[in-house]
């Protein structure tokens, strides 16, 4: 119980985001010509955010399946690099890993980066159901936007900024909990480089490649400039002796 209550305070700032763009979703699905049936079966076997949206366009038809395998690889790249993190985590979870490696989306691993579980709490269990929990909220938005999208006129221009928005939440969250902002800073530094080389619809990949490359070498600097510390700790107290 006590698990269930932290998943549930911890993931209400995407409880908020999830409703309304899963409702955006599910109209914009509706508006395509698929009922509540799809948007349920969609969210619960797909549940990629953004992909969702692009599938709207695919669902019309007229799209090679080259396009889509291609269009869906540059979408959710980002993906792959979310996952290194947690390996080792995953692997302790048991049955509930290939769970937890599908419903890994980028408000739930920010959530997992930026969450400290209290002793006494167990952590696998708790990370299942915030996993869980997430795609709950997402797939009943999905589900009441198809079904009130005939009903009421809805306009969803600028609705997808509820999503930035959550993201500035969770990132506010971070930088206040985090010891160091360096690699911020790294990340900050990838994503505009490879904006101003890439442009908007290329950069996502490139900056990805060059935030782990540069945060690998500064984990690999630091690791030394820790192991190199004690050694000159103790031979400066050897020297005094």
């Amino acid at each position: 119980m006590k698990e269930l209550n932290f998943a549930f305070k911890r993931t209400i700032p995407i409880l908020l985001g999830y409703i309304t763009l899963g409702i955006a979703f599910g109209i914009l699905l509706q508006q395509a010509g698929f009922g509540w049936p799809w948007a349920l079966l969609i969210s619960t076997i797909v549940y990629a955010g953004s992909m969702q949206f692009v599938m709207v366009t695919f669902l019309g038809g007229g799209i090679s399946l080259l396009s889509v395998i291609l269009m869906t690889l540059s979408v959710n790249s980002r993906h792959m690099f979310y996952g290194i993190s947690f390996i080792e985590r995953f692997k302790t979870l048991g049955k509930a890993r290939p769970y937890m490696i599908f419903s890994l989306t980028d408000e739930t691993y920010s959530l997992f980066c930026g969450t400290t579980f209290p002793s006494g709490l167990n952590e696998k269990k708790t990370m299942v159901l915030m996993s869980a929990m997430n795609q709950c909220y997402w797939i009943i938005g999905s589900v009441t936007g198809n079904l009130i999208g005939n009903i009421i006129p809805f306009d969803t221009t600028g609705i997808d900024f509820a999503m930035t928005a959550l993201f500035v939440v969770i990132f506010t969250e971070q930088w206040l909990a985090a010891d160091s902002h360096i690699p911020t800073y790294i990340g900050l530094f990838s994503g505009v480089i490879c904006l101003i080389i890439f442009g908007p619809g290329s950069f996502v990949l490139p900056s990805l490649i060059l935030a782990v490359a540069l945060l690998s070498g500064w984990t690999v600097k630091t690791e030394k400039a820790d192991e190199k510390e004690p050694r000159e700790k103790e031979a400066n107290e050897e020297c005094q002796e």
